[in-house]
């Protein structure tokens, strides 16, 4: 019972939080990574993971059959799922894409805040392996393996300064980043001049009586929204001396 005990404290221990610069500092370098376009090609890499992961977990919540995840070079991706192609199940299965980086975010911000970084952490690497399974192409593997690897070596091997670094700065980029990608998608959704796409805004157009644009609006407002209360957990200013 040792090893089981031990995991459990493990996993139960606290860490009280940094000083108020480090947080400003991982605040910083997460908007960096969101804002400045070259870094932005990689850290959005991160978000389409998430995205495709609320994607499949959502297809399994909804009793669909999950066959596989793709993720590609160009940070698109590809969730694949069986079922009834409309109903409930299948507008939730398409919505839940852009919203999971921002509920990600959230849980994030709620456990690095309660300063429960080593269950946050652990949390992470489970879900990347757990999502390792379904993934059907190389660059996905491959993909899932580094974001992995780095995760448990901040959690295996990093002392307790790496990793408040790694789970605040992975929060803000999960809050930040998800708001990314849907003003993009607005932005491509207003320069096409004919017909519909096929990203997850028009895919619900089909299947809902709602417009594209209407849920555009709603993932802008769930994420711009997730993003300011996942911050205020990360960054309490009621505490600041």
């Amino acid at each position: 019972m040792e090893p089981i005990e031990t995991v459990i404290d493990t996993l139960a221990q606290t860490q009280d939080a940094p000083p108020v610069w480090v947080m400003l500092a991982c605040l910083a370098a997460a908007a960096a990574a969101v804002l400045y376009t070259p870094l932005w090609r990689w850290t959005r890499g991160l978000v389409t993971i998430a995205h495709e992961g609320g994607h499949a977990l959502m297809a399994v919540l909804m009793r669909r059959r999950l066959t596989g995840i793709r993720l590609h070079a160009d940070t698109s991706g590809l969730t694949f799922s069986r079922g009834r192609p409309t109903g409930f199940g299948a507008a939730m299965t398409l919505f839940a894409g852009y919203i999971a980086p921002a509920a990600l975010g959230l849980l994030a911000a709620a456990l690095t805040g309660a300063g429960r970084i080593v269950l946050l952490l652990w949390i992470t690497v489970v879900l990347l392996a757990v999502m390792l399974v379904f993934i059907r192409n190389w660059y996905g593997a491959l993909a899932l393996i580094v974001v992995g690897a780095g995760v448990f070596a901040a959690t295996w091997y990093g002392n307790a300064i790496v990793q408040t670094v790694a789970a605040y700065l992975g929060a803000w980029l999960l809050l930040l980043g998800s708001v990314m990608p849907v003003l993009e998608l607005g932005s491509r959704r207003r320069r096409r001049r004919h017909g519909a796409g096929q990203s997850d805004a028009d895919q619900l157009a089909g299947i809902t009586a709602m417009p594209a644009g209407g849920w555009i609006f709603l993932f802008a407002l769930a994420t711009i929204a997730s993003a300011l209360w996942g911050t205020s957990m990360l960054l309490p200013v009621g505490d600041w001396p």
